[in-house]
């Protein structure tokens, strides 16, 4: 089906994805939504301890409207109260919609799917004190896998009193894949576009000449890779030598639908949120080469689970606190790893213009929600790109491009949330500390400067909760292949990325850690892996500490290769035993690592490998008191116990 807007009407429903609640806090709430136009929108609040409903106009200096498509315009909701709501009580909400001339229409009305049994509004609860949280990272809506974010559902639908609700869900990266995404779905991206009449963009040092010729082109469909520029000058961006081993500059092995233009990552975060976007496409395969027609059908199976849990889904966001952060996936694969990398994807104007791309949508749907106060620039060029498109709603490419270098250059997607206990929230992904001599080591994934601001933060906190994308404290034996790797002059073949490989790096963080101001308790939530597991270190040479939590929950909708995992996590028990002299050849030797075990493991695993979610319960000193894994195919919970209990 071409693109066009020919197919788009007016005829839509109010809402297209959202409300989600992200930054929420006594005097401060913060709501994302996207509707078909700017919408007239009051926020009606209600708890035990008011008389009356309170309702608050959401006017222009509480909701910013920026228009994506002819029939798309995000809602940027920053309230603030004049006095604040009470924490550890359930806080009813409503949404109204107020169409001109025609009474208004609450969530039940417009979007039921959101309500759980027995409710006429939506709630949620301001927690006191951050002693539940669910956290998890990875989701890959064509994986087989069932949805991590289906356990969150499956909890709030259980009757908790208010003061055991979970406080947060933090999302610790690869939340959407630009760069790994299956045939059904771009299918439905483009379809959503044409829909939506989502903006349009020239693409400069491509092989078509905007987004339009894009969506036509034959090789659109798994075969994307074809379309990136092959010019000599540039040693082709297809691929890349390093250290005399072919590697695309975009790294994923499953590059063959990989999103290019904004429209399309736009498109992707309402598909992937809300269940509604997808009641206004149809089912038709796109014309496809025979060899791939197998691997579309396959794929639209695991799809189509997926879809069906998105109404559930949307329920949970609609609820919930939710904070995000990016990782590689967000963007693409590899996404900084190394200088080398840097100078090649920004050095050519069509992979800058993809992963800029990905960036603006970023800021766009997750960024802004975790701290609105500081994207007030970004916005504004935001907004003078779209008010200077052409008269076919293209983008207006200088501006484009202005914006993505403000973007690669911005400093603050991280950020802290002055809780009990602190929460920090680390960008390991754009602050990387570079090697100056040799460009395709791996860069470290914060700083000097980044690491600097990282132990400001935490000065005179008792105890500190860190989300880091990748974990800070990983297993040593998967660590070692990457060293390995990265010795041999081939990082990008095995994503050389974590805390311990870069030396400055590293040991910057490990001096933070033994800092006597800094907090006697850590707790560290990651990602990134595809398994979950938790470590219990302990920082030598230190009085009373401090104690750290390594607790890493992977992936809400994606698993490792099974098998493998197994290898290595037996050969990882064998090489590192506490015993092992080979624990001298790493930089934990002034650690001293202890490895809960997971209660449903067979044969004395420390690695989970499991579609799920996360969940940790802190005690008041802020130290985890109960470490969940959730998982999604409905079965029992796994706690990760000290010692493995048979009984």
């Amino acid at each position: 089906m071409p693109i066009s807007t020919a197919t788009a009407h007016i005829d839509l429903p109010w809402v297209l994805a959202g409300p989600l609640l992200r930054r929420m806090e006594p005097q401060r709430l913060v709501l994302w939504l996207v509707g078909r136009q700017p919408l007239s929108l009051t926020l009606q609040l209600s708890h035990a301890a008011a008389p009356e409903p309170q309702r608050l106009p959401l006017t222009d200096d509480r909701c910013q409207v920026i228009q994506i498509g002819e029939h798309a315009f995000i809602h940027l909701i920053d309230l603030t109260l004049d006095a604040p709501l009470p924490c550890d009580v359930q806080i009813d909400y409503d949404l109204l919609i107020e169409p001109p001339g025609q009474p208004a229409l609450g969530i039940a009305d417009w979007a039921p799917h959101l309500l759980y049994a027995g409710a006429s509004q939506a709630n949620f609860v301001l927690r006191a004190q951050l002693d539940n949280l669910l956290h998890g990272s990875c989701r890959k809506p064509h994986h087989p896998a069932a949805d991590g974010l289906l356990c969150a559902d499956r909890l709030l639908a259980e009757a908790h009193p208010a003061e055991q609700r979970p406080a947060l869900l933090l999302m610790s990266g690869d939340q959407v894949y630009a760069d790994d995404v299956g045939g059904p779905m771009l299918r439905v991206i483009h379809q959503l576009i044409a829909r939506l009449g989502l903006f349009g963009e020239c693409l400069e040092g491509a092989v078509v000449d905007d987004s339009a010729a894009l969506y036509q082109h034959p090789a659109s469909y798994y075969q994307r890779a074809e379309l990136l520029p092959a010019l000599q000058s540039n040693e082709t961006l297809r691929e890349r030598f390093f250290g005399g081993v072919k590697k695309p500059v975009f790294t994923t092995s499953n590059a063959d639908n990989h999103l290019v233009t904004c429209a399309e990552v736009l498109a992707m975060y309402l598909l992937v949120w809300s269940p509604v976007p997808w009641t206004l496409l149809d089912n038709e395969m796109p014309a496809l080469p025979a060899e791939h027609v197998d691997r579309y059908q396959r794929e639209r199976q695991h799809i189509e689970a997926f879809r069906a849990g998105l109404g559930n889904v949307a329920r949970v966001l609609a609820h919930l606190p939710t904070l995000m952060i990016f990782d590689d996936h967000d963007i693409t694969d590899d996404w900084n790893l190394s200088a080398q990398w840097e100078q090649t994807a920004y050095g050519h104007p069509f992979s800058r213009r993809i992963i800029g791309n990905a960036l603006i949508a970023y800021l766009l749907c997750q960024g802004w929600g975790n701290n609105p106060s500081v994207f007030a620039k970004p916005l504004q060029s935001l907004r003078a790109m779209i008010d200077g498109r052409d008269i076919e709603n293209r983008l207006n490419s200088p501006q484009q491009d202005a914006l993505i270098g403000e973007l690669l250059s911005f400093h603050q997607w991280q950020f802290v949330l002055p809780t009990t206990p602190a929460l920090l929230v680390l960008d390991t992904r754009t602050r990387r500390w570079r090697s100056e001599r040799q460009l395709r080591r791996p860069s470290g994934l914060l700083d000097w400067e980044a690491l600097c601001e990282f132990q400001q933060a935490l000065l005179d906190h008792p105890a500190a909760i860190i989300v880091s994308p990748a974990p800070m404290f990983g297993v040593k034996l998967i660590e070692t292949i990457q060293k390995l790797f990265t010795w041999a002059g081939h990082p990008l073949l095995v994503d050389a990325e974590n805390w311990m490989a870069h030396r400055g790096a590293a040991q910057v963080m490990l001096n933070i850690f033994r800092h006597s101001r800094t907090p006697g308790h850590y707790v560290i939530l990651s990602g990134d892996v595809h398994y979950s597991f938790v470590y219990e270190v302990l920082i030598r040479h230190r009085k009373r500490g401090p104690r750290l939590w390594q607790i890493t929950s992977s992936g809400l909708k994606n698993e490792f290769p099974r098998r493998l995992l197994d290898w290595f996590d037996r050969l990882n028990r064998w090489l590192y035993a506490p015993w092992s002299p080979l624990n001298w050849l790493t930089k934990r030797r002034r650690m001293q690592v202890t490895p809960r075990i997971p209660s449903r493991s067979k044969a004395g695993e420390r690695l989970w490998n499991g579609a799920g979610l996360g969940q940790v319960l802190f005690n008041a000193q802020g130290q985890p008191r109960a470490i969940y894994q959730l998982n999604a195919d409905g079965s029992p919970r796994v706690a990760f116990v000290e010692e493995r209990d048979d009984a």
